[in-house]
């Protein structure tokens, strides 16, 4: 039988770099509309959550997807349960902004982008971190040359 790891190419600087300012600008986005909101404390915090929760619940799936794929054990309760917490998190912001009446559909569609090129980018950010930490533990020491 053969050896069948996989080695992981390093991300490229671009794609670390274009995941990190997708990241940071669609939250940013997403918050500084939030922060601008003609709305009520406690619906600002209902949006803040949702976006924390489905950050989370977006790095949680991928990391668990990846982690079968690779052989990692992962429990079905974990994957189920980071499958339902995106679903969740996607149901209470459609649902918020459908039952948002003072809010116009530019704006609700404003935090939907914002929403959905958050979530993306954090998987992408996920993604080459740990490709990266993968990257530099497979990678051999540097051999020192004596001239």
């Amino acid at each position: 039988m053969s050896d069948t790891q996989q080695h992981v190419a390093k991300p490229t600087p671009a794609f670390i770099g274009a995941s990190w300012v997708a990241l940071v600008l669609g939250m940013s986005t997403y918050l500084i509309g939030l922060f601008n909101a003609k709305m009520e404390l406690n619906e600002k915090g209902y949006y803040f959550v949702i976006l924390m929760f489905g950050l989370f619940a977006a790095v949680s799936l991928q990391k668990t997807v990846r982690d079968r794929a690779e052989g990692i054990p992962v429990t079905n309760i974990y994957y189920g349960l980071a499958w339902f917490s995106v679903v969740l998190s996607l149901s209470m912001l459609a649902i918020g902004l459908w039952n948002a009446e003072s809010l116009a559909l530019s704006e609700k569609g404003f935090y939907g982008i914002g929403f959905a090129m958050s979530l993306f980018a954090s998987v992408a950010v996920q993604k080459n971190v740990r490709d990266l930490a993968r990257f530099r533990s497979e990678e051999p020491p540097a051999e020192e040359v004596a001239y």
